[in-house]
C-alpha cells in the first residue's frame, strides 16, 4: 500500500446474512483528502465506514487502512488503530447526560493519561476551533440541532484523529448550519492534516466540499470522479441524482399493477385525470 494513500479497498464484497450488500468495490483514498461516498438510502454506504471503522468485517477483498488489514487485524490492534480515527454520527449522539465540556473530554479522560487540567485546556481549545466555547456547560438537550452537530464534531477530534468519518453530516441543518459545518469539516481537514470521508446524499454541499466522489448503487460502484466530472456526468444515474430529477433509473412509480386492472368504469375514462388530481389531494 502506498505510503500516501490513507485507505485502500479492493475487490471487497459483504453481505448480510444471504443478501448481498457490497460487490466488487474498489476505492483509494489519499491522505489529506476529503472523499464522499454518495447514493441512495440503502445502498451500502454507511455498511462500508463500519467497515473501514472495523465493526463489520468482510470475508472477501482487500481493506487497508493506514496499512492495516481490517480482515485480520487483532482487538487489541483495532482499537489501538481506532484511537487515530474520528467518527461524526448522524444527529451527533452525544452523550445526553454530560455536558457539552464532558462530551468532548470524554474521550482524553478514558484514553489518555493527561492531567486534568491539560484535559480542561485541550477540550476548551476543541469546542474554540467549532466556535461554542461559551456553550460549555450546557447539556446537549439545551442545544439548537447545528450546534449539537458542532459539539459532537469537537468530541470526534478531540484525539486529532488522522482519519475521520462522518455519517451524513448534513441531514437536517438549516442552510447556515449546513454552511458551517462544511467550513469546519474543510478548515478542520486542513489544519490537522486529517483525512475525511462523507457519507451523505447531500450532493450541491458536498461537490462544493470534496475533492473526489464515489457514487454507489445497489451495492457496487456506478460513478467516480472529482466534483466536475460528476456534475457534468451523462451517465442517467448520476445526472438523476445529481440533478434531483423526479423520474429516470429511479422511477417515481414503485412497480404495480397497470392502473386500469384496479379502475374500472366512467374514472378511467377520464384518461389519467385522476392520477394527476391525486398530486393535489
Amino acid at each position: 500500500m502506498p505510503a500516501d494513500v490513507a485507505v485502500e479497498i479492493a475487490g471487497l464484497n459483504f453481505r448480510y446474512g444471504d443478501r448481498d450488500v457490497l460487490k466488487g468495490i474498489n476505492m483509494t483514498i489519499p491522505k489529506g483528502s476529503i472523499v464522499a461516498i454518495m447514493g441512495q438510502s440503502g445502498c451500502g454506504k454507511t455498511t462500508l465506514l463500519r467497515l473501514i471503522g472495523g465493526q463489520l468485517r468482510a470475508r472477501e477483498g482487500t481493506l487497508r487502512v493506514d496499512g492495516t488489514n481490517m480482515h485480520t487485524i487483532d482487538d487489541e490492534d483495532l482499537y489501538r488503530l481506532r484511537r487515530r480515527m474520528g467518527m461524526l454520527f448522524q444527529f451527533g449522539a452525544l452523550f445526553t447526560d454530560l455536558s457539552v465540556f464532558d462530551n468532548v473530554a470524554f474521550q482524553m479522560r478514558e484514553h489518555t493519561d493527561l492531567p486534568a487540567d491539560m484535559i480542561r485546556d485541550l477540550a476548551l481549545l476543541k469546542l474554540q476551533a467549532v466556535g461554542l466555547r461559551g456553550v460549555r456547560d450546557r447539556m446537549p438537550a439545551e442545544l439548537s440541532g447545528g450546534m449539537a452537530r458542532r459539539a459532537a464534531l469537537a468530541r470526534a477530534i478531540a484525539l486529532d484523529p488522522s482519519l475521520m468519518m462522518y455519517d451524513e453530516p448534513f441531514t437536517g441543518l438549516d442552510p447556515i448550519s449546513m454552511g458551517v459545518i462544511a467550513k469546519l469539516i474543510r478548515d478542520l481537514n486542513q489544519a490537522l492534516g486529517t483525512t475525511s470521508i462523507i457519507v451523505t446524499h447531500d450532493v450541491q454541499e458536498s461537490l462544493r466540499l470534496v475533492d473526489y466522489v464515489y457514487f454507489v448503487a445497489a451495492g457496487v460502484i456506478v460513478a467516480e470522479g472529482t466534483p466536475e466530472q460528476i456534475r457534468a456526468s451523462t451517465l442517467p444515474y448520476v445526472h438523476q441524482f445529481v440533478w434531483g430529477e423526479m423520474d429516470g433509473p429511479v422511477p417515481f412509480h414503485y412497480p404495480a399493477q397497470p392502473i386500469g386492472a384496479l379502475i374500472r368504469g366512467p374514472a378511467l375514462a377520464q384518461g389519467g385525470s385522476i392520477a394527476a388530481g391525486s398530486l393535489h389531494a
